[in-house]
């Protein structure tokens, strides 16, 4: 047998055992002739024979940037798995017999996804999408659609969700609107306990971006004064569903100013159209919807500063950009965050006029300063708990009390307890979420306080790193592995502002109608192919491969991708594991950065404009 063969059978069995074997039986030594494979025997012979053609066809020479996709990849299958079925890293580490097993189960994920990635990345570099003519009858249709992209997508987009319009009138409200809406109307929330009151009489706090609960409790009054609050929210609901719209009509319009063929635009706009996650939240009551919109719309914004602006920033775009940033930074919390660590870096490019360049970074950050530093306090309203930016070290002390008890001291028993109550914390650890331990918070924590927290989080990091490092990636595998599919969509009709007749919400009888979309929306990730594109793991890969190959060849359009990058990292940092709606900025521009910046790098001759 040929040497290639060879290999060709070696990489086959690995790649087989690593997709088949019973990984979780092995390590809990349960393993019988039954059930050494997840499937039947039959089913293995198969696979190994169909792995076999696969690498037989396989080019000999990798690009570097892909094999270390592939190496990054192979981590992340195996650790997320083994985090996945068991909360912990024992599938991989636990033993020397696990630890063999890992690099056989790695290297045939390694070899697959090499070969994979190879395949997709050399159609991605050769593919040119073709220019769609149409019949004479959808030419005209086409044509049309050429001239008016932004208005065509538009209208196309607001006509396809009105399905969802109808069926989830006024609004599709989870718990955190519902508490928005709550703390508008000054009602006692919960969030309001776990704070020190500027003022006795006010109960609303920062916990929610402030600009969202006045726009939602505004549009509430507004339907009040026009006799339903029910059409308030709809008010609401179909203002946002203008905006998601608007939005994704402009990335496609964008794809015509970079000169991408029309069936890109026409495929972006029936995938904006008919994937369900777009509408759903479209008619959602979450601020991630507006958020989303902004930080999409700061993406274009740079995008288009490295495309068309080098060599002059006009007035206007500046204007523009303020607008967009101030958005971005006060419709989600974490907003001045992806704001001040994507901005600043545009200063050490050189074609850009520094000067402007500092106007708009300092005319930004003043207006978000003016509202959350002058106007906020002004009115009454309470900072909201530091303890929403402290996930991370809580959820590591949290497992240490519950795998290291017997090692804690009387001493750190007593700062622990004051800051998260110790009697019931490891009860209360959750290694997927850290709501139940931090709710528990002390609100009235001093500097002193978190200090002397902070020492005894560090003498325990000292004593048992491997314990802090599982806790942190237990809480953000899902973001990177593709095999948890988590939550994903709102629908479900929430009763909180129901209570005490404060507003008059209530579905329509159109039950039947909310099922169905309900359904198409739940299974829609399940779809072979089209349900990729809400997968967070899967959307975290394309984000990887972007930066691993458009990044080397366009070094500018790193920039260009730190926001999706950061919006990644804020994830890492939330508290809640593989949680869709934190994960919006990145996965619902997906489609059309990897469209757009795979055309940009292919491009020698560049889109750039001087302007005087």
């Amino acid at each position: 047998m040929k040497r290639k063969k060879w290999d060709s059978l070696i990489k086959a069995l690995l790649t087989t055992l690593a997709f088949t074997l019973n990984v979780v039986k092995i390590y809990e030594n349960k393993v019988t002739q039954n059930n050494i494979f997840l499937v039947e025997l039959y089913t293995v012979w198969i696979l190994l024979f169909l792995l076999y053609q696969f690498y037989e066809k396989g080019e000999k020479k990798n690009k570097k940037s892909i094999t270390i996709l592939s190496l990054c990849f192979s981590f992340f299958m195996l650790f997320g798995y083994s985090y996945l079925k068991i909360d912990s890293w024992n599938l991989v580490l636990g033993n020397g017999k696990m630890g063999g097993i890992s690099v056989i189960l790695f290297l045939g994920h390694f070899f697959f996804l090499q070969r994979m990635l190879g395949m997709i990345d050399t159609w991605l570099q050769t593919k040119e999408f073709p220019e769609w003519k149409g019949t004479k009858w959808l030419g005209k249709g086409l044509s049309f659609f050429e001239k008016h992209p932004f208005g065509t997508s538009f209208i196309f987009l607001l006509l396809a969700w009105l399905i969802y319009m109808i069926a989830f009138y006024p609004i599709i409200l989870s718990p955190d609107p519902s508490f928005q809406i709550k703390m508008f109307f000054n009602e006692h929330t919960k969030y309001i306990d776990w704070v020190i009151p500027r003022n006795d009489t006010i109960f609303m706090t920062t916990h929610h971006p402030v600009i969202h609960t006045f726009l939602l409790g505004g549009c509430i009054q507004l339907g009040r004064s026009l006799g339903s609050d029910n059409l308030g929210l709809f008010i609401y609901s179909f203002l946002q569903s203008m905006a998601l719209a608007a939005t994704l009509s402009y990335t496609i319009a964008y794809t015509k100013k970079i000169k991408l063929k029309n069936s890109v635009r026409i495929l972006l706009l029936f995938f904006y159209a008919f994937a369900p996650m777009f509408p759903l939240y479209a008619m959602s009551g979450v601020k991630d919807t507006y958020y989303t919109c902004f930080v999409i719309l700061y993406t274009l914004f740079l995008l288009d500063l490295f495309l068309f602006s080098r060599e002059k920033i006009q007035w206007k775009q500046i204007g523009v950009g303020i607008g967009i940033i101030l958005g971005m930074t006060l419709f989600r919390n974490n907003g001045i965050y992806l704001f001040l660590l994507s901005f600043p870096f545009l200063f050490f490019y050189r074609f850009f006029d520094k000067k402007r360049l500092f106007v708009l970074f300092a005319c930004s950050l003043a207006g978000y300063g003016l509202f959350t530093k002058v106007l906020i306090p002004s009115l009454g309203i309470s900072e909201g708990s530091i303890r929403e930016v402290l996930s991370i070290p809580f959820q590591q002390t949290a497992r240490y009390v519950k795998y290291h008890e017997e090692e804690v001291t009387e001493e750190e028993k007593k700062v622990i307890d004051h800051i998260l109550g110790y009697e019931d914390l490891k009860e209360r650890y959750q290694p997927t979420i850290a709501d139940s331990v931090k709710n528990n918070y002390n609100k009235y924590t001093t500097e002193e306080d978190l200090k002397k927290y902070f020492e005894v989080w560090w003498h325990q990091l000292i004593k048992h790193p491997d314990t802090y490092i599982q806790a942190t990636m237990n809480n953000v595998y899902g973001y990177f592995y593709p095999n948890s599919t988590r939550w994903y969509i709102y629908y479900k009709f929430d009763s909180r502002i129901t209570q005490n007749d404060l507003v008059d919400y209530h579905y329509n009888s159109l039950n039947g109608l909310r099922t169905v979309l309900t359904d198409y929306g739940v299974s829609f990730p399940y779809i072979p192919g089209l349900g990729m594109s809400c997968n967070i793991g899967i959307c975290t890969w394309i984000l990887f491969y972007l930066v691993a190959t458009v990044g080397v060849r366009r070094k500018e359009m790193l920039l260009v991708l730190a926001p999706t990058l950061i919006s990644l990292l804020i994830c890492v940092a939330s508290p809640v594991n593989c949680y869709f709606r934190y994960a919006m900025p990145y996965v619902f521009m997906i489609p059309f950065l990897t469209v757009s910046l795979v055309h940009i790098s292919k491009k020698k001759e560049g889109f750039y404009e001087k302007r005087g």
